[in-house]
């Protein structure tokens, strides 16, 4: 897990990123300096006086296309300023991701590959995307949050954001929240439960409530293996 992770958000919608990223235990994070993110409104980069960011394909087609200047002078400045807080430039330079359909398929595992990146960058686009030419000039890699379109990137954005964050150390309470989450060791999570111990009818089992930690150890094994058979068995497949 990282100890110290920058993350920078490229988008329209500003006030949208940081209200969902202000919130709980991400929001907690970032107010007490654990984790540095900060949105920046692509708009404030563009040169035309009605702020526009957008123009009409080449080609002909539907919709509109996000422009190539406007985002490329928001990343400038977003590299300028890590540049000047810096010692070593070059090796504090921001990877950039860019949240499109078409991309590698966000998981846990490259959730903790991302958090050892020291500075992130997220490119959220909208309308139809954005210029080819944008992504080819500073994206390291498109990245998509599942089989579906969505009306723009903010929010796969702040999903990468908060499994991305909570990977830093001093995020979360204790580095053992981190164990035994759906996905570590390939496996789905085993259910659980509090008080009362009996609800609706439904008790808790009685492993549970023995004691016994190597016999809730093994239930446990066994209840997550269960679940991932059933509901995720490519899980199985890979493991």
């Amino acid at each position: 897990m990282s100890e110290k992770l920058r993350i920078d958000i490229m988008t329209l919608f500003p006030e949208f990123v940081d209200f969902i990223l202000s919130e709980s235990i991400i929001g907690r994070a970032r107010r007490a300096g654990t984790l540095d993110i900060r949105a920046h409104n692509i708009r404030d980069y563009s040169e035309d006086k009605h702020r526009r960011v957008d123009d009409t394909p080449y080609g002909g087609g539907r919709g509109m296309l996000m422009a190539a200047p406007p985002i490329y002078r928001c990343y400038k400045a977003i590299e300028e300023n890590i540049r000047s807080s810096s010692e070593n430039a070059e090796e504090n330079k921001p990877y950039v991701i860019y949240m499109s359909p078409r991309g590698r398929v966000f998981t846990n595992e490259y959730a903790k590959e991302l958090s050892e990146k020291g500075n992130l960058v997220i490119l959220c686009g909208h309308y139809e995307g954005v210029d080819e030419r944008l992504i080819e000039e500073i994206v390291d890699e498109e990245v998509s949050i599942g089989d579906y379109v969505l009306t723009g990137g903010e929010v796969p954005a702040c999903i990468v954001a908060d499994a991305v964050g909570r990977l830093v150390d001093g995020v979360l309470t204790l580095p053992e929240c981190h164990e035994n989450e759906s996905f570590e060791g390939g496996l789905l999570e085993y259910p659980q439960y509090t008080r009362p111990a009996v609800w609706m009818g439904r008790e808790v089992p009685d492993v549970l409530l023995s004691g016994h930690h190597a016999n809730i150890d093994k239930w446990r094994h066994e209840k997550s293996v269960e679940i991932t058979k059933e509901r995720r068995p490519d899980l199985l497949e890979k493991k």
